[in-house]
């Protein structure tokens, strides 16, 4: 009798500890997220290429490219900000409006001084576009500076001859 008591105990504490997670699950569950309405309007970015690809560049001196665009949209784009993905990638971009029909354009720079590798950098543009963030993408290889070696020199003659 004892055991059946236990048992019909443990059974319902094991019910209720059930249906409480259960509760308390479904209650803290996160509220669906609305999307930010885009406003039709508003400049967009149409870039010649959103990807540059530097190939094999030699390591010391800085790679550089401009990526253009042009506004597509009917709104003037105000870029508020550019970054890299690291300090290694500067981009640089045009701090006046750019009008709907103009064009614009990213300069960036990557420092391969010590970087030997593969690169695979990002670029986020920040700004009233449609596409926000805008992101631009930089590939390519350096190559290390070949080893600098030191002219050999003969040894010098025998002493007494």
């Amino acid at each position: 009798m004892k055991k059946l008591i236990v048992t019909i105990f443990c059974l319902s504490l094991y019910v209720v500890s059930a249906q409480a997670q259960d509760k308390s699950t479904t209650a803290k569950a996160p509220a669906p997220t609305a999307t930010p309405a885009v406003d039709e309007d508003a400049g967009k970015f149409k870039f010649k290429e959103e990807t540059h690809d530097y190939g094999e560049v030699p390591e010391g001196p800085l790679a550089e490219t401009d990526f253009e665009f042009k506004n597509v949209g009917k709104k003037p784009i105000i870029i508020s900000e550019a970054h890299g993905s690291c300090g290694c990638t500067v981009p640089t971009f045009p701090h006046d409006p750019i009008l709907p029909k103009h064009k614009g354009t990213i300069h960036v720079t990557y420092n391969t001084n010590g970087r030997v590798g593969m690169i695979s950098k990002d670029v986020i543009i920040t700004s009233n576009a449609q596409q926000n963030p805008m992101k631009l993408h930089i590939t390519g290889t350096v190559k290390a500076k070949p080893a600098e070696t030191k002219p050999v020199q003969a040894p010098p003659p025998p002493a007494g001859k």
